[in-house]
């Protein structure tokens, strides 16, 4: 999800001798364009800012239906269909794809998140928080956040935070009891018997988080 700006066009923007406003907007509108095909159809409103590339572009490219809005200085390209999982990690970057979200991510649950499920350390703040239809949180000490973080493809081919299976299997065995309970059963047991679950990480994990009895009995009954 990370980008590096366009250096071409930033030494463009910088060292041409175009003075009229409508050099000066073509250049702008190719920035932005360039930024959208980088970024897999997103662009901030503050990488403009960090280029010296007037703001206004964005307005312009909105009314034209080139480009919408979809957060607080967040656009996404008018002809990608909108990917919610990667423009939910762009508002909140702390955030990633945990318990039940993680599940279907993974394979593990054939059931498409009518909310998704993210982690954040303790303390960390994001205006998601509010909308709590779309999205629930679930809170953890800073030093086990990015525990089991890998990349995974969305749903629209887009790279995302995740959980690993491990990290996932755990997190839905310590809170099992705030979740569907028959979907993590479901999936606990899917991914006890099918080949190339992880079990020393497992065990390594529950550790961490102070589950490692929980998770042996899971594992000598479902496996």
């Amino acid at each position: 999800m990370k980008s590096t700006l366009p250096l071409l066009f930033v030494y463009v923007k910088i060292n041409t001798n175009i003075k009229d406003k409508g050099g000066d907007r073509m250049l702008d509108k190719a920035f932005v364009m360039n930024l959208l095909k980088e970024n897999n159809g997103i662009v901030e409103s503050k990488q403009l800012t960090e280029a010296g590339i007037d703001g206004k572009i964005l307005q312009r490219l909105e009314q034209s239906g080139e480009i919408e809005r979809v957060g607080r200085g967040l656009y996404s390209d008018s002809n990608h269909m909108v990917d919610d999982y990667l423009v939910t990690q762009y508002r909140c970057k702390k955030g990633i794809y945990s318990h039940e979200t993680a599940l279907f991510l993974h394979d593990l649950s054939d059931r498409t998140p009518f909310q998704f499920m993210l982690t954040i350390p303790n303390g960390f703040n994001t205006r998601l928080l509010k909308n709590k239809e779309k999205y629930r949180f679930f809170y953890i000490k800073k030093e086990l956040h990015e525990i089991g973080k890998v990349t995974l493809k969305s749903p629209y081919g887009n790279e995302i935070e995740v959980y690993n299976k491990e990290r996932t299997i755990c997190d839905c065995l310590r809170k099992k009891e705030k979740l569907d309970t028959d979907l993590v059963l479901t999936a606990v047991r899917q991914y006890m018997q099918e080949p190339g679950g992880d079990f020393a990480r497992l065990l390594q994990y529950a550790e961490q988080f102070n589950i490692r009895n929980l998770v042996r009995q899971y594992m000598e009954v479902l496996s």
